[in-house]
């Protein structure tokens, strides 16, 4: 069972994707676009976040036939899409096509609501744009009709719901 983390930057991704793994025994997918841009440079195109989407994939595929049970995705393809139409106006098509194809049990929508961490990969500090793209995440995710829970609040707080979803969800899959 594949669940995804998504939503703007610096709303917690990656420290929740990794506590849920922690709390469930699971395996847990890193996102991909991190380690790219550490490697090649904050400067991308939009070959560039083609690499990172396919990495992405890639990377939760490879896991995925690694680890029985579930497989904590921190991010998903709906990340590099708004981010793509955002920094170049359009997604590649072979993009939108993946997308349509269902990949994850249950997507968790992280609210910016945790203050900004400054990191020289992130791009929109200011709270207006983050709010914006968190927008984008929840209209993309009802239009697609993907199985979604907003997460937000304190940190406790976004954990106890986040385990209380990926439990429920397994639970319907079993």
């Amino acid at each position: 069972m594949r669940v995804s983390l998504t939503g703007p930057e610096s709303s917690g991704k990656s420290s929740l994707a990794a506590a849920l793994a922690a709390y469930f025994g699971a395996a847990w997918v890193p996102e991909f676009a991190r380690e790219y841009l550490e490697t090649n440079g904050p400067a991308y195109t939009l070959a560039d976040l083609e690499l990172i989407a396919r990495g992405q994939l890639a990377a939760e595929d490879a896991a995925a036939a690694k680890t029985p049970g579930l497989l904590l995705c921190d991010t998903d393809l709906l990340v590099v899409k708004i981010w793509s139409e955002h920094a170049f106006g359009s997604c590649p098509a072979w993009m939108l096509a993946e997308l349509d194809r269902p990949r994850y049990a249950l997507t968790l929508l992280l609210a910016p609501d945790l203050p900004w961490t400054p990191d020289p990969l992130r791009e929109h500090p200011d709270p207006a744009d983050r709010w914006r793209f968190y927008e984008l995440y929840r209209q993309e995710l009802r239009a697609r009709g993907w199985p979604f829970v907003e997460i937000s609040g304190p940190p406790e707080q976004r954990s106890a719901k986040a385990v209380a979803a990926v439990t429920q969800a397994a639970s319907s899959e079993s």
